[in-house]
């Protein structure tokens, strides 16, 4: 048997207007709702002919806290593709700017309410826009709402292509702040990118410059969770953390200087130091939830590191006792557990008890350090220059003597 479905040739616009009017006066009775259907009908249809789009978004986002409540996910889903296309009707980027605000401003609004769902119109409107600026700003509510409603996962995909939209974006200093900010509390509540949550933070970190001194103030606390991320994680050895502007504000604050003097330690002293630190600052590493044992293991590696980088290229085992405060057995596998990451390359000379070392790692790569490069630059080229000129040196004087030889052969 064959269903007849009835159809209609009424502007798709208009079926919405329709559809969600009908459903926000469903409880007032045929009487009233009637009449108010077909007013908001005839508002929406002038709206259309005046051109104006964004009193048309507005007037449809009016139920919209109704339509979430009541319609399918389906008919949702249909209901805000068919407001979100609006966005290419005006000819005006501010005007489309406007009701992509106006839209996403709603769609967040009750973030624990289908929040994958809303996540998904949020993508649709964000293609669906060509102005990048306005791409952002609907981006960045897109990461809020994740946060809010616990659907990050939804979002993560998108973080690893961060680079290009950067290149799209073409943010400003407090855009950028806000957007590195919120990528980096994502992440950090995801297992597995502790390290990206890190980068994401130092990015923000790095938005401050010495000059930005009255916002400076905003950055004292995430400056601190930079200090204590980067010390608790048992994998990351060096940062560039020293040389912010943001960092440098906390040596002397009140509250913060502490942390400071931690980073400190851990990138440029040894483990005698952070024991003495300890000692005066017990309670300081259990607020921010720093195991001691796990400190002293990474201060170990660390001064093993400092050893390499400061003693000569041949280590004695009693050194190395000594300044990991370790028994002689354990100097073998301090070094391999170096070794293991990538922290040095050497070689374990047990006859003579001493390692070898022919590589380190720099905890820090400052203004010192480039200093150094430079000069191991300018020896190498030197050096070079003159293998060059003597290899030259050397074929003139061949030449010559085959050119005598060939004389007296004639």
């Amino acid at each position: 048997m064959t269903t007849v479905v009835p159809t209609s040739e009424e502007d798709p616009v208009l079926s919405v207007v329709r559809f969600t009017a009908e459903m926000s006066w469903a409880d007032a009775g045929a009487e009233t709702a009637e009449p108010e259907v077909n007013r908001l009908c005839v508002e929406a249809q002038k709206c259309m002919i005046e051109g104006r789009w964004l009193d048309l978004v507005s007037l449809m986002l009016a139920s919209a806290d109704i339509i979430f409540s009541k319609a399918s996910e389906k008919d949702l889903e249909c209901v805000f593709t068919i407001m979100c296309n609006l966005v290419k009707k005006p000819e005006s980027l501010d005007q489309v700017h406007e009701m992509a605000e106006l839209i996403s401003a709603k769609i967040i609004q009750q973030p624990n309410d289908k929040p994958a769902l809303r996540l998904k119109i949020l993508f649709n409107l964000y293609n669906l826009l060509e102005n990048p600026y306005s791409r952002f700003c609907v981006y960045l509510k897109s990461l809020n709402l994740a946060t809010a409603g616990k659907v990050t996962e939804h979002i993560l995909p998108s973080i690893k292509k961060m680079d290009n939209f950067l290149k799209e974006w073409n943010l400003g200093v407090k855009d950028q702040r806000e957007l590195f900010l919120a990528i980096s509390n994502i992440l950090k509540e995801n297992k597995g990118s502790t390290k990206d949550s890190f980068m994401f933070l130092t990015k923000y970190l790095e938005t401050f410059s010495s000059e930005d001194a009255s916002n400076m103030n905003e950055a004292k606390e995430e400056a601190a969770r930079a200090i204590v991320d980067f010390v608790r994680s048992p994998d990351m050895f060096k940062c560039d953390l020293l040389d912010m502007p943001a960092i440098a504000q906390l040596e002397k604050d009140a509250q913060y200087g502490p942390v400071y003097q931690l980073l400190k330690i851990f990138l440029t002293q040894r483990l005698d130091a952070y024991l003495d630190f300890e000692a005066a600052n017990s309670a300081l590493l259990k607020t921010y939830g720093l195991v001691h044992d796990d400190c002293i293991s990474k201060m170990r590696l660390m001064s093993l590191v400092d050893l390499g980088l400061n003693e000569s290229s041949q280590i004695p085992y009693s050194v190395i006792k000594q300044a990991l405060q370790i028994d002689d057995i354990e100097v073998e596998s301090w070094v391999v557990k170096a070794i293991t990451a990538k922290l040095l390359d050497c070689k374990i000379d047990q006859m003579n008890q001493v390692v070898i070392v022919s590589r380190c790692t720099e905890r820090v790569f400052g203004v010192h350090q480039w200093q150094e490069l430079r000069t191991k630059l300018v020896t190498w080229r030197g050096n070079i220059a003159g293998v060059i000129s003597t290899v030259q040196a050397n074929k003139i004087t061949e030449d010559s003597t085959q050119a005598v030889q060939g004389l007296a052969i004639r």
